[in-house]
Formats: C-alpha cells, structure tokens, sequence
C-alpha cells in the first residue's frame, strides 16, 4: 500500500555536519532546491518536483534536530495517525535564531518575497526550526516584521497532530535564509517591508529629498548600545557629531538607545533620519526603515577586522540590498592584550564584545564629509523635483502578480 511506503528520514542529517548550510544542507537533506530567477532557492509540496507528493512531519523535539523526522507523502494515502493541516505552511530553517534582528530579517525576507510574487497569499501557520530544532516563537521584532510583511499566522507547535506525523496540504520550505536572491530582488523585498511598516506604524511613507519633512533637513540619529560595543566616551563621540551638525543648516542630530524603543518607536525613529551613526550590531538591521540613498556610519572595537571574518560586513549588505549608502567603517585601533594564566599575550576571546573609544580628529573629519556628500545629495534630489508640488507616495505596498 502506497501509505506503509512512507518512509521518515532524520530532519537533520549529521552526515552534512560539515556543510550544514551549503548545498542541499544537512535540513531535509534528500531534497533539491528549486530555483527561480533572482529568487532564494526554495522546496514547495506539492509540486512537480515532489511528484504531487505533500510534506509530512514528526519535529516535536526542540534540543536535538536529528530526533526529528520528515517524509513525503501522496494526499489520499498520508500515514498512519498523521494530522492533515489545510492550508499554506512557511518551513523554515535557520542556523542563527529567530531573535537577533539582521538574522531575523535574513529568515523572513525569502518567505515575504514568496507572499509578495503570489498575490499576497498569507500562510495559515508558520513552522520554525534553529538547525533542525522545533522553536515555537520569533523575537518581537521579528515576530513584528513579519506580521506587518506578510500578514498575521500562528506559529505552530503540534500541540493538535495527537503525536502523529502533521502533515500540511501545502507548504513552502527556505533553509538558506535569503541564500542566492538577487540584490535587484532584496531591493524589491525591502521596499514592500518598509512601506508596510511605516503604515503599520502610522509613519507617512514619503521618499524624497525632505523625507516627511516639510523643509530641507538633515538629521543624524546616534544609535547606541549599553554593554557590548559601547562607545566608552559617549558624550565625547555625541559632541563630535553635534558640533559638525551645527555648521550646516538644517542638521539636527537624535540620540537613542533601542533597548528603551519600541518597533514602532524604531520605524519612526529611522524613516526620519538621514544619517544613521552606531557600533556594529543588530539594532543596524532597522536602516531598512530609512528612506533610501540615506547614509550608514559603522563603528568596531579591535580584533573585529582581524578575527571576525564575514560577520563584520552583514551592514554593508543590509545597506546594499535596501539602496543605503554604507560610508565606511572605523575599527578602534587601541586594545588592551589578553593574557594567559601564565602571562602570555594571547588572543581574546571577548573581543567581539568590547568597548570602542573614539579618534577625535578623524571623527571630525569623516562625518563632515558625510553631512557635505549628504547636503549635496538632497539638493540636486530636491532640484530635480522642483516642478513637482508634492511628493509622490511609494506604491511598493502592492504585490505582483502570480
């Protein structure tokens, strides 16, 4: 019979613990993507490419991937105890986290491009998985972002397949985060994900030399963390910036923490600033609110140029897939060695997590640059939309045609 045919495989196949997100990775490990033009690479159930068949799962197990299972199976011979769930599913795989703002974008951008190319389809459920691992919720961000991108979905935990495999009458699978989508297309994406939060948050949605303003401006938001990678002399690096701002007309300069900001407080906070200055971090994810053309200013303790390998450039793609303009990155020179028991110089450990002090002449001279290149900028913009009275409001909210 073809329903005692189904057979289940390991979730995470440890066989591709060396490569686990290379390839058809260690996730659903028998299965080869498909691949669209300028798209992340995908699996949808059913399709041509799963022989009509639908995606089956026994993933309750939220500590070891490997523990949980997956199968294909026909739609009229599902197997034995398994829970049909109507609908669409989003499938996700992540080898990051469903916190941490940049790889929360990074999981949810694949499915909003999905929603987008299909008439906005909105998924009865989300299933989420962290290397294999069942996970029943995202970070509030997140957990927003995606809400205001694609429409609001459950996050499903099984509690209703009766241990029994749960089995889904459709469902879309992305195990590469945004894996090969096309810059061009991450545009797109980004686009659709800031016009919705700016009308989730109630935030004009305006592109243009003035922004929402209604008068030349340029504003500077400061966005500073508490521990790890805080400026050790805040104020000194804030007077730096105040001072170079009061030297051009119409700059205003903004001091935040994003511990203290709601998501709205955050789409708000950056559709009204033109030059986002900060240490490296998650809260540089939410430069996808700014209006584009707009300018990034990155700062680093020292070791991170040395040790951190691709980490330290995911802001200048961030900048790049939302039409930003990453200015530069300052890594702090100055760093106290670390030392062994025995009293040997070696490599920290912490580094990633240090304090970053601050070169006086250099900030000075970096961010007068920027502010020039910046007022330049919004002037021939404004100049080339003289003849028009009033800005044209973003359409990009719409979803294409399937």
């Amino acid at each position: 019979m073809l329903r005692d045919s189904v057979t289940f495989l390991p979730l995470k196949d440890l066989r591709f613990a060396d490569t686990p997100m290379s390839g058809h990775t260690w996730f659903m490990s028998s299965m080869n993507d498909t691949f669209d033009d300028g798209e992340a690479e995908y699996l949808h159930f059913p399709s041509k490419a799963s022989a009509g068949r639908v995606l089956c799962l026994v993933a309750r197990d939220v500590s070891d991937g490997a523990k949980n299972s997956y199968a294909l199976a026909w739609p009229e011979a599902l197997p034995h105890g398994a829970t049909l769930y109507p609908g669409l599913a989003f499938v996700s795989d992540t080898y990051y986290d469903y916190a941490n703002l940049f790889h929360g974008l990074v999981a949810v951008a694949p499915f909003a491009a999905w929603h987008q190319r299909r008439r906005c389809v909105v998924p009865a459920r989300w299933v989420l998985f962290h290397r294999g691992e069942l996970r029943t919720e995202m970070g509030p961000w997140v957990h927003t972002l995606a809400e205001t991108a694609i429409g609001r979905a459950a996050i499903e935990g099984f509690e209703g397949a009766g241990g029994g495999p749960a089995c889904f009458e459709e469902a879309v699978v992305f195990r590469h985060s945004m894996g090969v989508m096309s810059r061009e297309r991450a545009e797109e994406v980004i686009d659709v994900m800031r016009c919705r939060a700016r009308a989730h948050c109630n935030v004009e949605n305006t592109e243009g030399a003035f922004g929402n303003s209604k008068r030349f401006s340029i504003r500077i938001t400061l966005l500073l963390r508490t521990g790890a990678r805080s400026f050790k002399n805040e104020s000194a690096v804030v007077a730096i910036f105040e001072a170079e701002c009061r030297k051009v007309d119409g700059c205003s300069v903004k001091v935040e923490r994003p511990d203290n900001l709601t998501f709205c407080d955050q789409v708000k906070l950056l559709s009204e600033t033109d030059i986002l200055v900060s240490p490296h971090g998650a809260q540089m994810t939410n430069m996808i609110f700014m209006n584009k053309n707009s300018s990034i200013m990155e700062f680093f303790p020292n070791g991170w140029k040395e040790l951190a390998g691709e980490g330290q450039y995911v802001y200048q793609w961030v900048a790049n897939w939302s039409a930003m303009r990453h200015r530069g990155s300052w890594y702090d020179p100055e760093t106290t060695p670390c030392m062994t028991g025995n009293g040997r110089e070696t490599q920290c450990s912490s580094y990633k997590s240090r304090q970053i002090g601050h070169d006086e002449a250099y900030f000075t001279q970096w961010a007068a640059r920027v502010l020039r290149e910046t007022k330049e900028y919004k002037l021939a913009a404004a100049a080339s939309a003289a003849n028009s009275e009033v800005q044209q409001r973003s359409t990009s909210c719409q979803c294409l045609q399937a």
